[in-house]
């Protein structure tokens, strides 16, 4: 593996969702990333083929068995020679499988110990079950976010991966940083609602301000401004306007026709309502497209509402290069770039156990120990994908 990770080792305790994702953009960097997966993983079909298992690029597979007492030995053994476990079951789970923070530490002390949960490893809630969406509602996010009628979830974009993913990668990269300088790892607990309540951090400077309204769609960058929204166009599609600073409302105006009309300042709020209305009417006139044009050369900040199967092919997109084709499917490029060690696809996702013998010998065990481990089923490898 190429990248700025290269040479960097990662056990990932096969989960789903914000971990794996964490684990795979720290594999786009080139680390080393060994997922350990359940050997009926290897039996099993998931609800997809294989291909299709983005957050599971780049990275190897082991199937070892967690209940064997020899399949907890071998994990240890691995930790050994890692430089970061990535976990992700509920709190209690790896200390009850005898691979908890504290025993693997001491087999080695510059390991950090990457836990990722919804709740956190504490508080009343801790070992209570949750989906993104649950996790999302707790922090103040959920609620701020939709219509007046009701709060909408953001996809997964927010909790798992923004709120749990992304501060899981930070974490570990800065830990990882301080145990070259220290000799010495350490815990990373990231839970979601610590990193949405995170995000959440200029929302609740400006509430305490009192220049946040609590009411969906009565803010600036919530909908409730008629510079900040989203309107529908002629053909039924939609355009995306963000003109917060009055340069760009004043562009804006100017390409809608109505510069010269005379119109509300523009942070009045009693007056959105309407001028919202009034926005949604002009735009209904005209299709997408026009709009589009109309404001090219404009700087209205307005943009098309792509949808997902458009969005690549916009010349911004191709221009980039943000999707490639790879393993026979189409790939986001690796994010972000990376001028002298860049981040790259490398392996497609793994059949569970397709690299048991591979890594194993190449992580130091010897061929005798790994035809053990095989033969009593603690380890088990599966054919190619």
């Amino acid at each position: 593996m190429n990248g700025p990770l290269q040479g960097f080792r990662i056990i990932e305790l096969a989960g789903l969702g914000p971990g794996p994702f964490a684990a795979a953009l720290l594999a786009d960097f080139g680390a080393d990333v060994l997922r350990i997966e359940r050997p009926s993983a290897v039996r099993g079909v998931g609800e997809l083929p294989l291909r299709y298992d983005f957050y599971n690029r780049n990275k190897r597979s082991v199937a070892i068995d967690l209940k064997h007492p020899d399949g907890i030995a071998t994990v240890l053994d691995l930790v050994e020679k890692a430089d970061v476990l990535i976990e992700g079951y509920r709190p209690g789970v790896t200390e009850r499988l005898g691979l908890g923070p504290e025993i693997c530490l001491a087999r080695n002390p510059k390991l950090v110990y990457g836990r990722m949960t919804g709740w956190g490893q504490t508080g009343p809630l801790a070992k209570t079950v949750g989906h993104d969406i649950n996790y999302l509602a707790l922090t103040g996010a959920l609620h701020s976010i939709g219509p007046a009628e009701q709060p909408l979830p953001p996809l997964n974009l927010v909790a798992d991966l923004g709120g749990g993913a992304m501060y899981l990668a930070v974490g570990i990269l800065a830990a990882a940083m301080e145990a070259r300088q220290s000799g010495r790892g350490q815990v990373v607990d990231a839970a979601i609602i610590d990193g949405v309540s995170n995000l959440m951090s200029a929302f609740q400077a400006l509430r305490h301000h009192g220049s946040w309204q609590a009411e969906r769609g009565s803010n600036f960058i919530d909908g409730g401004a008629h510079f900040y929204g989203t309107y529908e166009t002629q053909d039924g599609k939609f355009v995306a306007v963000g003109a917060l600073e009055p340069p760009f409302y004043t562009a804006l105006l100017d390409g809608m026709g109505l510069s010269n009309e005379a119109l509300p300042e523009q942070y009045d709020r009693q007056h959105w309502p309407a001028m919202r209305a009034r926005f949604a009417t002009v735009f209904k006139t005209r299709t997408r497209e026009h709009w589009v044009t109309e404001m090219a050369n404009r700087d209205a900040c307005l943009s098309p509402v792509l949808d997902i199967d458009e969005a690549p092919l916009h010349p911004q997109m191709q221009a980039r290069g943000n999707f490639t084709e790879f393993d026979g499917t189409v790939y986001p490029q690796p994010a972000p770039r990376f001028g002298r060690t860049p981040a790259s696809l490398q392996r497609p996702p793994p059949a569970a156990g397709q690299h048991s013998r591979e890594v194993l010998l190449e992580w130091g065990l010897s061929d005798t120990q790994v035809t053990a481990l095989l033969s009593a089923g603690a380890v088990h490898q599966s054919g190619d994908r």
